[in-house]
C-alpha cells in the first residue's frame, strides 16, 4: 500500500484542483458572462472579473465578500464573489453602499471617523465597514489626506516617512476613491432609474443643445430644458472626471475598431456635441435596470445581446477577456501554494521516521504543484504577451518557480528529502511574497506593465530571466544552508554524510548562481547602454546586482584557496540570503534611481524581520560544535592524513638513513 499512497495523494490533489476550474453554476444572474465582458483599465484590456477581483483585494484585502460578518452564529454568513459585488456596485449602488467591504486596522483612524468598535449587536467585526458608515466623515478623510499629501508635495522626501496613521488615511483614501470610481462607471452615482434618465437625457438632446446656443446668443430659450440639461451635463462630466474603467468601444466598421476606448461619462457628453450615442452606453443601461429589478432573464438576455454585438470587431478582446477570467479561476499560484505546504510537511516528516515514502509523496506532491506554478507562469505570458518578468509580482512568482526546479533537481540525484524541503520551503514563501505584493500593487492589477521604455527591448527580457534565476539560485543555496543549521542544532538528523552532501549542494548552486548573476548584470548594461545610453550608471539596483555577483565570487574564492571549509561555506551561503533581499527589494526602498519601479515603503519592517532571523541563523552558525545535537556526540575527527608535499623528504634529509628515526 505504501508503494502507491504518493501516487494516490498526489491523484487525489490533482482532482481537487481539476474541481477549481469549473465555472460556477448559473442560477440566476449571469454573473460570469457579465464578468467576460472586456473593458480597457489601467492602462490595459481586460474582463470586468478582474476589476473585479483586483478592485475588492485592494478595498477589502480579500477576492470575496463577507456581506454578514457577525451572522455566522445564528446562521450561514453570506460570501459572494467579488464580480456579484461589482455589479450591485455599479449597478445598484444605494444596496452596495451598504456592505462591510472596507477594511481599516488602525484604531486611530477607526476613532477618528468615529465607526464603531467590535460589537457583535451592531454586527461589527471592528475591522470591515460600509460606505454608508464612513460617509459622515468624508470631510475629515479629505481633510487628512489633503494635508498629508501636500506636505509630501512641499517636500518630496517625507513621502517615505509617513506614520502608521498617515499609512492607513492614504490608504482608506485610495479605496474610498477607487470605490467611486467604480461607482460611476456604467452610471451617475445618484441614478434612481437609468434607464428612463438615459431616455430623458436622449430627448434632451436637441432642445437642449438649441436652448445652450439660444442663451450664449442671448436669445430666448426654454430655461426648463436649458436647466435640465446643463444638469446632466454636469453630472455626466463629474462621472468622467473621476475616471472610472473605459467601458465603450470604439466604433467597429468592416471587422475592425477605429478610435480609443472611452467612459460612459465622456460617450454622453460627446452625444451633445452631435456624436451618436453607443449602443454599449444604452446596452448597460438595460443591464442596470434589469439588475435593480430583479429581472434575471433580462439581464442575462442584455449581457449576451452586448456580447454579440461586440462579436465583430472586438472577437481579440472577448477571447483574451475569456482567457483572462479563467486564469483568475484557476488561482494557480495560490493552489500551487497550498500543495507547496503539504508536500513540505510530508518532506520534513522523513527526516525523523526515515520513511521513504513521505518523501516520494512529498517529492510528487512538488512536481504536482510546479506543474500549476508553470501552467500559470505560461497563462501569464500569453495573457500579457512578455516575458515571465515584467514588474516585482511576477519576478517573486519566477524566482520561487526557478528555485522549485533547482530543488526537484538536487532530489533527483541526492533522493534524502533535502531538496523536497528546500523546493516547497523556497515555492511557498516566494508566493507568499507575491500575495502581499499583489495587495501593495496599483489597484490590485498584478499584469501591469513597468514603464514604456522597460517593457518592449529583447535585451531586458534575458536580462531580468538571468538575472531573476540568480535570485533564486542564491536563495536555494541559502536556503540548503539553513537546512544545515537547522538540522545540525536541533537535531540528530544531520550526520557527516548528509552535513558533506549539503556543504556540496551549496557548492554547486553557488556556482550556479554566479554565473547566471553575473551574465544577468551584464545583459543589464547592455540594455541600459541602449534604453538610456550608458552602460553603467551606479544605479542603486545596478550596485544590488554587482554586490550578488561578487558575493557569489567571494564564497567560491574562499573555498578554493581553503579560507573557509564546511561551516564556513554554510554561513557565507546564508549572508546570500541578505545580500539578495537586498538587491531584490531593498534598493526600491530608497525611492531613488531609475529602476525605482518597484518602490514600497510597507514592506521595509518585513525586509528588517527576514534580515535579522539570517543573522540570528548564523550566530547559530558560529557556535561550537557541543551547542549542535547533530555534532554533540560525534566522535572527533582523525587528524587529516599528510600530503605528498609533506612526506617528501627535504635538503637535509637526503644523506639521512631511510631507518633513522623522523
Amino acid at each position: 500500500m505504501k508503494k502507491w499512497l504518493p501516487l494516490i495523494l498526489t491523484g487525489a490533489m490533482a482532482v481537487w484542483f481539476l474541481g477549481t476550474l469549473r465555472a460556477p453554476a448559473v442560477k440566476d444572474f449571469d454573473y460570469g458572462a457579465f464578468g467576460r465582458l472586456p473593458v480597457v483599465f489601467n492602462g490595459r484590456h481586460q474582463p470586468m472579473d478582474s476589476i473585479a477581483r483586483n478592485s475588492l483585494l485592494q478595498i477589502r484585502e480579500k477576492q470575496s465578500a463577507n456581506l454578514e460578518p457577525w451572522k455566522g452564529d445564528l446562521e450561514k454568513p453570506r460570501i459572494i464573489p467579488a464580480i456579484e459585488w461589482l455589479v450591485a456596485v455599479m449597478t445598484k449602488p444605494a444596496v452596495a453602499d451598504e456592505w462591510p467591504v472596507f477594511r481599516i486596522d488602525n484604531p486611530e483612524l477607526t476613532a477618528l471617523l468615529k465607526l464603531p468598535e467590535k460589537d457583535k449587536e451592531k454586527e461589527c467585526d471592528g475591522k470591515h465597514y460600509s460606505w454608508k458608515q464612513i460617509e459622515p466623515s468624508l470631510d475629515v478623510m479629505q481633510e487628512q489626506s489633503t494635508r498629508i499629501g501636500g506636505r509630501e508635495q512641499r517636500k518630496e522626501s517625507e513621502a517615505g516617512q509617513r506614520t502608521p496613521f498617515e499609512r492607513a488615511v492614504m490608504k482608506l483614501h485610495d479605496r474610498l476613491v477607487l470605490y467611486m470610481r467604480l461607482k460611476n462607471t456604467l452610471q451617475p452615482q445618484d441614478a434612481r432609474d437609468w434607464s428612463k434618465e438615459l431616455a430623458e437625457y436622449e430627448s434632451l438632446l436637441g432642445p437642449g443643445v438649441a436652448a445652450i446656443q439660444a442663451q450664449q446668443a442671448k436669445e430666448k430659450y426654454d430655461e426648463a430644458v436649458f436647466k435640465k440639461f446643463v444638469g446632466y451635463a454636469q453630472k455626466f462630466d463629474a462621472m468622467a472626471r473621476l475616471e472610472p474603467p473605459l467601458v465603450v468601444p470604439p466604433h467597429a466598421h468592416d471587422g475592425a475598431a477605429h478610435g480609443d476606448w472611452t467612459r460612459v461619462g465622456e460617450a454622453l457628453i460627446e452625444a451633445a456635441r452631435g456624436e451618436s450615442l453607443p449602443g454599449a452606453v444604452r446596452h448597460y443601461a438595460a443591464m442596470a435596470g434589469a439588475f435593480q429589478r430583479g429581472d434575471a432573464d433580462d439581464f442575462n438576455q442584455q449581457v449576451a445581446a452586448y456580447r454579440a454585438s461586440l462579436a465583430p470587431g472586438f472577437a481579440t478582446e472577448l477571447t483574451k477577456s475569456g482567457r483572462e477570467v479563467f486564469f483568475n479561476r484557476m488561482q494557480a499560484f495560490y493552489n500551487a501554494m497550498v500543495i507547496y505546504v503539504l508536500a513540505g510537511l510530508l518532506a520534513c516528516a522523513s527526516w525523523f521516521n526515515r520513511s521513504d515514502w513521505l518523501r516520494r509523496s512529498a517529492v510528487w506532491l512538488i512536481g504536482l504543484a510546479l506543474i500549476i506554478h508553470t501552467t500559470g507562469l505560461i497563462f501569464r505570458m500569453v495573457l500579457e504577451g512578455r516575458p515571465p518578468v515584467t514588474n516585482l509580482y511576477s519576478s517573486a512568482i519566477f524566482i520561487g518557480w526557478g528555485a522549485c526546479v533547482l530543488g526537484l533537481v538536487l532530489e533527483r540525484f541526492y533522493k534524502d528529502g533535502i531538496g523536497a524541503v528546500v523546493s516547497s520551503s523556497v515555492g511557498f514563501l516566494t508566493l507568499i511574497v507575491a500575495h502581499h505584493l499583489a495587495l501593495i500593487a496599483e489597484h490590485g492589477d498584478t499584469m501591469e506593465m513597468m514603464r514604456a521604455v522597460l517593457d518592449t527591448n529583447f535585451w531586458l527580457a534575458t536580462h531580468v530571466v538571468a538575472v531573476t534565476t540568480g535570485y533564486a539560485s542564491t536563495f536555494v543555496a541559502g536556503f540548503l544552508a539553513i537546512v544545515y543549521i537547522v538540522r545540525g542544532m536541533f537535531t540528530k538528523t544531520l550526520d557527516e554524510a548528509t552535513g558533506k552532501g549539503l556543504s556540496r549542494m551549496v557548492y554547486g548552486i553557488v556556482c550556479f548562481a554566479t554565473l547566471f548573476s553575473f551574465v544577468g548584470t551584464v545583459l543589464g548594461g547592455i540594455w541600459a547602454d541602449q534604453s538610456w545610453g550608458r552602460f553603467w550608471g551606479w544605479d542603486p539596483k545596478e550596485n544590488g546586482a554587482l554586490i550578488i555577483v561578487l558575493w557569489n565570487a567571494l564564497i567560491l574564492h574562499l573555498r578554493w584557496g581553503g579560507m573557509i571549509r564546511e561551516r564556513g561555506l554554510i554561513n557565507c551561503a546564508i549572508v546570500g540570503n541578505i545580500v539578495t533581499s537586498w538587491s531584490w527589494f531593498g534598493v526600491n526602498m530608497l525611492g531613488i534611481g531609475l529602476h525605482s519601479y518597484g518602490f514600497m515603503d510597507s514592506a521595509f519592517k518585513w525586509l528588517m524581520g527576514f534580515v535579522v532571523s539570517q543573522l540570528a541563523l548564523i550566530a547559530l552558525g558560529l557556535l561550537p560544535d557541543k551547542c549542535w545535537a547533530s555534532f554533540r556526540n560525534r566522535p572527533p575527527m582523525p587528524p587529516a592524513a599528510p600530503s605528498r608535499k609533506e612526506m617528501k623528504p627535504g635538503k637535509r634529509d637526503k644523506g639521512r638513513s631511510k631507518l633513522a628515526p623522523a
